[in-house]
């Protein structure tokens, strides 16, 4: 009912930035239930984590690892959800996936932070 587009990824060096950018299409009635939009990353041989979160009220929840560096925000009207991604380390290098309710996932957009 709901797809998930991901655009944004790529290769940035370390302290750089990247902005990604999760749009929701699909079902008009589905769409408006959407409360929760986020990231979620995975690197290669470690475990899944919560990148950061944002309501429709937008209350946000951030992963320890990107607090003060990584910025989440959303347009409804657009059903988007953008991740703001500044000072980037090597150790953000992972494949990053936008939800929404944790019913819809994206592909995965790959970030790699390399020199």
């Amino acid at each position: 009912q709901i797809q998930l587009v991901e655009s944004g990824g790529g290769l940035v060096q370390p302290g750089g930035s990247l902005r990604l950018s999760c749009a929701a299409s699909g079902n008009w009635f589905a769409l408006k239930t959407i409360d929760v939009m986020g990231w979620y990353r995975q690197a290669p041989e470690k475990q899944r984590e919560l990148v950061a979160k944002i309501t429709r009220g937008d209350s946000t929840v951030y992963g320890d690892s990107v607090k003060g560096r990584f910025t989440i925000s959303r347009n409804n009207a657009r059903n988007t959800v953008y991740l703001q991604m500044n000072s980037l380390k090597p150790e953000d290098t992972a494949v990053y996936t936008c939800y929404a309710n944790a019913d819809y996932w994206g592909q995965g957009t790959p970030v790699t932070v390399s020199s």
